[in-house]
């Protein structure tokens, strides 16, 4: 199934204010900044927008332009870009790596970040080129991993008491 067909079992809505389809909703709303309008762009199954972006004014100059096909297709288009560059991002911050040399070769220092809302919990672990672990530590969620503080590690012999 491609992401055109991922749709939902909601119902097709295409008016000039809000518009659902294809697993988004994008609704035309009063922009609380000023005179002109914004669309929020909603995937199915969240209550909260995605991406709340600027939208054309009418005409008129009062009223919004009304929604139609091209719009809502380049809509969905930037605020999936947008969920997936935010997804990314928070995969690259819970799970960090960098390598160091140490005892004459390459060794891999991960940082793995569960983010659990009651008690989040980070593992450090160091592995050869090879796979083998060479050590693994509890860490602070908020442990900063660094260059510095992985060759200490490794001078340390990867013991997990002098992490921190």
């Amino acid at each position: 199934m491609d992401d055109f067909e991922s749709g939902s079992d909601q119902e097709t809505i295409r008016g000039a204010r809000l518009w659902r389809d294809n697993g988004w909703t994008a609704r035309v709303i009063k922009n609380e900044d000023d005179d002109g309008w914004a669309v929020a762009m909603t995937p199915d199954g969240q209550s909260e927008p995605a991406l709340v972006g600027p939208w054309t004014m009418g005409r008129d100059k009062k009223n919004p332009k009304p929604l139609d096909t091209a719009a809502f297709i380049t809509l969905v288009k930037t605020a999936a870009e947008f969920v997936r560059r935010h997804e990314q991002q928070l995969e690259a911050t819970l799970h960090q790596h960098l390598d160091i040399s140490h005892a004459g070769g390459r060794v891999r220092v991960t940082l793995d970040i569960d983010p659990d809302d009651e008690r989040p919990t980070a593992i450090l672990r160091a592995t050869t080129a090879a796979g083998d672990v060479l050590g693994s530590a509890s860490v602070s969620p908020g442990f900063k991993l660094t260059r510095v503080r992985a060759n200490a590690w490794a001078e340390a012999g990867f013991c997990a008491d002098v992490v921190g």
